[in-house]
Parts: structure tokens; C-alpha cells; sequence
């Protein structure tokens, strides 16, 4: 991959990020718009949007390490681990699962377990599901180690959001990660194609 396709793929994701946070937070942050129109007031609905764009970048930024810290531990892991990178990656799969409802459900002082399930298994099927296209358009061989950057690395680039106060900011991080990883890694095979 050349400078030009990698500043490509900086900047479209950089955009994505940035539109889905601020898109994002018209829903989940509402509240903070309603305070803002009643009564009107420019300034600080321009701060505001501002505000989640910017951290809509920061969301990409992060993204964009992820995606660049996998492919490096990936070639790692197929010359150091051999046949067993696969096995491996698996594992780490199930266990990242295992993590995102187990401990988080313990670390809550109270609630049920069940949103905490249901968070595990949607990031899993929309994972499934982005690494089925990526097996489909590339190679089979493809399938466990997209399943692994979609569910492991996304769930790493998570921890911010998902160690502070508010659910709202897992929402309103989740939204863009899992949108920016899947854009990345579907692109990928694209511009290393093209000459």
C-alpha cells in the first residue's frame, strides 16, 4: 500500500468517524441538544457539534491504531505461532466474549446480567457477519482472522468507554469502532489489489 491509499483510507475513516459520533449523538445525547434550544442559543449548539465531531475523529484515530497494531501482531502471530495462530485467535475470541459479560457484569454493583449478554452476542453477530463478506470477497482463510480484529481488537479499542460513569459513551463509541473496523478491513483487500 502506497501514501496516497493510506491517506485515503486515514481520511474517509477519519470522516466516518467523525458523521456516525455526531449522528450518533443526536439520539443518545439528546438531552444535551434540548438544553440547548430552549432557549436557542448558537454558540453552544456549535460547541456541541464541534464537540462530538471531534470526538467522532478521536473514535477513528483509535480505530485506525487498532486496525494498524492487527495487522502487525497478525503476521507475528502466523511466524512465531505457525498453525496453532488459528486455534489461538479462537481462544481469544471466546474468552473476549467471556470477558465482555462475565467481568463487566461483576464489575456492576447491581443490574442484571442480561444487558450485558446482549451487548456480547450483537457485537459477536455483527462480527460474524462482517467476517462472512470478508471470507466471501477474499479467501475462507480470511473468516477466523476478521472474526478475531472485529470482535477481539474492537472490544481492546473499546475499554475507554466501557471503564467510564455514563452507558452513554459505550453507546456512543461502539457505533463508530464497529463501523470504522468493518470499513477498514472490507477496504483493505481493495487497495492492495488495485495498481
Amino acid at each position: 500500500m502506497n501514501s496516497r491509499k493510506w491517506v485515503r483510507l486515514f481520511l474517509t475513516t477519519l470522516m466516518i468517524g467523525g458523521v456516525l459520533t455526531l449522528l450518533s449523538s443526536f439520539i443518545i445525547k439528546s438531552d444535551s441538544y434540548a438544553e440547548v434550544f430552549q432557549p436557542f442559543q448558537m454558540f453552544e449548539l456549535l460547541g456541541l457539534l464541534l464537540f462530538f465531531s471531534g470526538l467522532g475523529f478521536i473514535f477513528s484515530v483509535i480505530s485506525q491504531m487498532g486496525f494498524f497494531a492487527y495487522l502487525t501482531i497478525h503476521q507475528f502471530g502466523r511466524g512465531i505461532f505457525k498453525g496453532s495462530w488459528t486455534s489461538i485467535q479462537v481462544f481469544l475470541i471466546a474468552f473476549t466474549i467471556f470477558d465482555l459479560i462475565y467481568f463487566r457484569y461483576q464489575a456492576a454493583e447491581d443490574g442484571s446480567i442480561w444487558p450485558y449478554i446482549f451487548t456480547a452476542l450483537g457485537l459477536l453477530l455483527v462480527s460474524l457477519m462482517i467476517a462472512y463478506f470478508k471470507a466471501k470477497e477474499t479467501n475462507k482463510q480470511a473468516f477466523v482472522p476478521a472474526l478475531f480484529f472485529m470482535v477481539v481488537v474492537t472490544s481492546v479499542e473499546w475499554v475507554p468507554a466501557l471503564r467510564a460513569a455514563s452507558s452513554d459513551y459505550v453507546w456512543l463509541m461502539i457505533i463508530p469502532l464497529v463501523v470504522c473496523n468493518a470499513y477498514q478491513l472490507m477496504l483493505l483487500h481493495r487497495l492492495t489489489a488495485e495498481k
